[in-house]
């Protein structure tokens, strides 16, 4: 159990699955536009190894980035892997010839996609996978039995150890809770981008996970001003804030920002240190308003 501050402290998102806040995401790992091979294969080795060395124990990927990439260079990197790094992929779109990214939800297709991951990553079973849903910018209507269904009956054949959802919204995430426990949710949140504050707050008090995807991104030229400001009177770098920001935000957020160098993956890790004042909180709370 991983109990470094320096990493933002950990969260218990089951029984038998403690991770570190500050994780990892994979997808930079894969060459321009998440499509095949990095430019650099030896750095994409080394910021993986240096991940571990760090004490982050959460590594976030899927076998549709590069597509297959990232999974294969995780092998490559880190197996046999330490007993507690935790795995988490996701399932429910392709990669097309030209770089797309269809969906790919039928239980056969779903069925392929973990057992492709499995097989790519050397694993007999997967510590979570996440069923994504929706599209790139947030949720879309529509029932989650048959996908999320899919997905338990391979839980129940001991493949997934544990399950997660992502891109969808609080009556989504209730109906899939009728089917099988969710130990998580990713949805896209920020700073800036805030439509999942109370779904957050619902989240942490079932003990549930919240893992934002573009924490970053999607910042308009006001929003980047106002956080450039609080950056400065820190003397640190703005994403490095946003970073902080999502931390402080609440104790059931785990963040899995991506790098494909190793000096990008300290500077992130660093984040975890920054300790924002009720000053800079109220400040960095009005870009979103």
């Amino acid at each position: 159990m991983t109990t470094d501050t320096s990493l933002g402290g950990s969260f218990t998102m089951a029984g038998d699955l403690t991770v570190t806040r500050m994780g990892y995401g994979a997808m930079q790992l894969a060459g321009k536009g998440v499509f095949g091979p990095p430019r650099d294969r030896a750095e994409a080795i080394a910021v993986l190894r240096k991940v571990v060395d760090l004490g982050i124990n959460h590594i976030d990927t899927s076998d549709f980035y590069g597509p297959f990439v990232t999974n294969e260079i995780i092998k490559e990197a880190l197996y046999p892997y330490p007993d507690d790094l935790v795995i988490v992929t996701k399932v429910g779109a392709r990669r097309d010839a030209q770089g797309g990214w269809p969906h790919a939800r039928t239980p056969d297709e779903l069925r392929s996609a973990v057992h492709d991951n499995l097989s790519r990553l050397g694993l007999e079973a997967m510590d979570v996978v996440n069923m994504r849903l929706g599209g790139f910018s947030g949720p879309e209507p529509g029932s989650v039995a048959e996908t999320f269904g899919t997905l338990a009956e391979l839980q129940q054949q001991g493949l997934i150890k544990h399950l997660g959802i992502s891109t969808v919204d609080a009556e989504q995430i209730a109906e899939a809770q009728t089917i099988a426990p969710v130990v998580c949710v990713q949805n896209m949140y920020n700073v800036a981008h805030r439509e999942d504050d109370q779904l957050i707050e619902s989240l942490a008090a079932q003990g549930i996970a919240y893992v934002p995807y573009f924490p970053l991104g999607g910042f308009n030229p006001l929003q980047s001003e106002k956080l450039e400001a609080v950056a400065r009177r820190l003397e640190v770098q703005p994403m490095q804030v946003a970073l902080a920001w999502l931390l402080q935000r609440s104790p059931n957020i785990l963040l899995i920002p991506g790098t494909s160098t190793r000096a990008h993956l300290l500077e992130n890790v660093a984040a975890a240190e920054l300790r924002l004042s009720d000053e800079d909180v109220a400040e960095l709370d009005a870009i979103a308003a």
